[in-house]
């Protein structure tokens, strides 16, 4: 039996996208798979897919000749094709018009369009979906769309974010210190200033905190097109937002908040859930997407664009210390019964087994093909 190669193909690479891969790469690498990862060149730098154990070959996030051309050449000899969300898939179908080797496509999110580019984003997902053999979807709702776009087999491929070590250490207090919130409640949000995540909601409702003794400080955590006019906003009306902007300790800030917040128009299994409820961070967020899967009864659920309903779960959590503890308690438990790393690994390896089953390692590191790949639930 010779060594399976696998090539996994990131497009931009999202927070929650790029973490799978790196966990994936090592896992497999780990278990006798010889991985080459083709991403854009600073997603390396962020991920160290190379410490991993993996080959990288930078790609650029686009779909020009002569990108698809260095894709084409890293599939060269691969037995599987493994690409991670709907512009990696496009771009690795057109790699492999030459090659024979089978696409898996993990579909980690939906992507986020209106008008005219919603047609063409319907147009990509069609083709990206067709041209899988399987597709893994990350929550059941994107599951059963991608069996409405075309797709031959899509299964349920829920990806947990690999937990972080020390969380028990994660200064939290020196975090609070840095914000001037030792005296306040700290309410804490992360991700893209970009207009699908609901910043306008969450001021709307920070609004509402003024009323409060002491007033929550609001900290949001990452950067982007909107990041201009939130600030005028915040200066503007005299909001209790702080704006960070990209910061590399979100998960000590997120250990030292009181309340944790997913304002967003759509998320599948958002890497800030996923660690607020590691930390038992009580969490608000929107019922949209896969969140209702994710966080099950760990969470406070609201409705999108909804700020009268999203500032009063958070006033509940800030002055009801049993809710509070509640949902704190409430949250490892239910991280709990996320897939683990071999999970996942193992669920990855028995698709890999099906396409290619005289190349796959036996054993899938003594997990055979148990997984999570029976379905939507």
């Amino acid at each position: 039996m010779t060594q399976l190669r696998t090539v996994q193909v990131l497009g931009g690479g999202s927070a929650g996208s790029s973490a799978h891969v790196r966990s994936l790469a090592a896992g497999l690498v780990a278990r006798g798979v010889r991985v080459t990862v083709c991403a854009p060149a600073e997603l390396d730098h962020d991920y160290d897919f190379l410490g991993a154990g993996a080959d990288f070959v930078p790609v650029p996030r686009r779909s020009d000749p002569l990108s698809v051309g260095a894709l084409r050449a890293a599939c060269a000899g691969a037995d599987i094709v493994h690409a991670h969300g709907v512009h990696a898939a496009v771009r690795s179908g057109m790699a492999l018009a030459a090659h024979a080797a089978p696409l898996v496509v993990t579909w980690h999110s939906r992507p986020r369009a209106e008008g005219a580019r919603a047609q063409l984003v319907g147009f990509m997902e069609r083709k990206a979906v067709r041209a899988a053999a399987v597709v893994l979807a990350t929550s059941s709702e994107l599951v059963d769309r991608a069996r409405r776009r075309g797709a031959r087999d899509a299964r349920l491929g829920p990806v947990t974010l690999p937990p972080l070590s020390g969380l028990a250490d994660l200064p939290g207090e020196k975090a609070r210190a840095e914000l001037g919130a030792l005296d306040r409640p700290l309410v804490m949000t992360a991700g893209p200033l970009e207009p699908y995540r609901g910043h306008d909601t969450l001021f709307d409702a920070s609004q509402r905190w003024l009323g409060h003794d002491p007033v929550p400080l609001v900290a949001v955590a990452g950067d982007g097109s909107r990041r201009p006019a939130l600030q005028r906003r915040v200066d503007t009306e005299g909001l209790p937002v702080r704006l960070l902007g990209r910061r590399e300790d979100v998960t000590a800030l997120l250990a030292g908040s009181d309340v944790a917040v997913l304002a967003g128009r759509w998320e599948a299994r958002a890497p800030l859930a996923q660690e607020a409820l590691r930390l038992g961070v009580p969490l608000v967020a929107t019922a949209v997407g896969g969140v209702p899967e994710l966080v099950g009864d760990a969470a406070e659920l609201v409705p999108y664009a909804d700020a009268v309903a999203l500032a009063a779960a958070v006033s509940r959590l800030l002055t009801d210390p049993a809710r509070h503890a509640a949902l704190a308690a409430a949250g490892p438990r239910q991280a709990a019964t996320w897939p683990t790393e071999d999970e996942t690994i193992a669920q990855v390896l028995s698709v890999y087994d099906e396409l290619c089953p005289r190349r796959t390692p036996r054993g899938h590191g003594g997990h055979g093909h148990g997984g999570d790949d029976d379905g939507p639930a």
